[in-house]
């Protein structure tokens, strides 16, 4: 069986919900799909850890009241189907093909991981990852935790985990003093960023912030004990029962390049003003077209929602017929969160010491055990992937090939479908329906 949708819009953060429910009120049949039981994204992810957010249930009210969306969750995009197709499984539904009108992805971004010993052991996760784990309903109260990488994630993380109830030791942050300092300055120009980070630090009372600082290792015998970091040419050995450890977030575009959409020197989707890609009928927003936080990835979901009927209507309808006078106040809005976003992005950039490959006999793909030392002895991804396999297991390249290209510069692979593992049901579903290629 196949659906057909004026717009689907894959990913329900603030950038999908924003251009689902723009779509919608623009008259738009629309199908909402997420990897998620509930819709939130990252950033409003809802459990019995997390109660909706205020401005979550401000739009779930707005999409409730418009009868021509669909959700569909814990729903994933297994491949692209020619011509504008999309495979999809759910628990609930199995395999199926959607097709669409115009195509608005808003898969949003996914943590950078890098590499260090130890960092294999139980207790040790992404710093999103904690988030998103304490959020879940994992109990961390009491628990000794210790959060590094760089960027305001590790703020956010520190937020969750102290609202939990863990006793969160230090705050490890890569980039230097001078340049975390010039950023907090610049939060003047956006007091309600500077209220908000004031919130969820309460001034770091309590907890160590140190800068120029990296985790060098994690120790334990079943799960993680304890933890050493690099300050300088000091280290420092804090015992814990948590590390949560991310460099920033990178663009989930993996649906964007089996598409053929371009993408930018950041890894990010290319995109025009009223968020087109380079492929004709597919718009993109939020994270995957550059990571700049849920105020810019709202408006840009709003630009691409509204545009979705800017040169022909899905209906039809005159051009004429559409908002072109709502969209200059979003895309004055749009350039100043852009440039908050390029203040994030010099502040926490990832600095040398950051950039330098851990021991050889460090697991660089956890998936497939393939050290540091191994990868490094080939000239590129493709050839390291084909003679030790790594980037081949469950999260096919996701966090290892990351690092490669932090490590080594090299670009990660274009991916191929399945997008991920698939019933084989769901690839009999398919059939009659040729792949989308570029």
């Amino acid at each position: 069986m196949t659906q057909h949708f004026d717009v689907i819009v894959v990913g329900a953060g603030p950038a999908g919900l924003h251009a689902a429910l723009a779509s919608a009120r623009e008259g738009a049949t629309v199908a909402l799909l997420d990897d998620n039981p509930r819709v939130g994204g990252q950033i409003w992810r809802q459990g019995p850890g997390s109660a909706p957010q205020s401005p979550l249930c401000a739009l779930l009210a707005d999409l409730s009241r418009q009868g021509n969306v669909t959700h569909f969750p814990s729903t994933r995009v297994i491949a692209p189907l020619a011509p504008r197709g999309l495979l999809v499984e759910s628990a609930e539904r199995g395999g199926v093909c959607m097709t669409y009108a115009r195509l608005i992805l808003a898969t949003g971004a996914r943590e950078r991981l890098l590499p260090f010993a130890g960092w294999t052991l139980p207790g040790v996760t992404g710093a999103g990852a904690l988030q998103a784990l304490i959020k879940g309903g994992m109990p961390v109260r009491g628990e000794r935790v210790v959060i590094a990488g760089s960027g305001p994630l590790l703020i956010a993380a520190l937020a969750t985990a102290r609202a939990a109830g863990a006793r969160v030791l230090a705050v490890v942050e890569q980039a230097s003093a001078i340049k975390v300092a010039r950023f907090g300055a610049s939060l003047l120009r956006e007091p309600a960023k500077l209220r908000q980070a004031v919130r969820m630090t309460r001034g770091f009372g309590g907890t160590r912030y140190w800068t120029s600082s990296m985790v060098e290792a994690a120790h334990g015998e079943d799960r993680v004990q304890q933890v050493t970091i690099r300050r300088g040419e000091r280290r420092v050995t804090l015992d814990c029962e948590r590390v949560a450890c991310g460099f920033g977030l990178v663009p989930n575009v993996t649906l964007a390049q089996a598409l053929g959409c371009a993408i930018d020197e950041a890894g990010g989707i290319v995109v025009d003003a009223s968020q087109r890609t380079s492929v004709e009928g597919v718009f993109a927003a939020g994270e995957c077209t550059g990571v700049g936080g849920a105020e810019l990835a709202s408006i840009e979901g709003e630009i691409a929602g509204l545009g979705v009927g800017e040169r022909s209507s899905v209906d039809g309808s005159s051009p004429e017929l559409t908002a072109s006078s709502r969209l200059r106040p979003l895309h004055a809005q749009r350039q100043r969160w852009r440039r908050f976003a390029a203040r994030v992005e010099t502040a926490f950039a990832l600095q040398p010491a950051a950039r330098i490959p851990p021991a050889d006999d460090t697991l660089l793909c956890r998936c497939e055990d393939v050290s540091v030392g191994e990868v490094r002895a080939f000239q590129n991804w493709r050839d390291a992937k084909l003679h030790t396999r790594c980037g081949m297991g469950a999260c096919q390249g996701k966090i290892c090939g990351t690092a490669a290209n932090v490590y080594f510069g090299w670009p990660s692979a274009a991916p191929r479908p399945p997008f991920s593992p698939a019933q084989i049901g769901t690839l009999i579903a398919a059939a009659g329906h040729p792949p989308q290629t570029e």
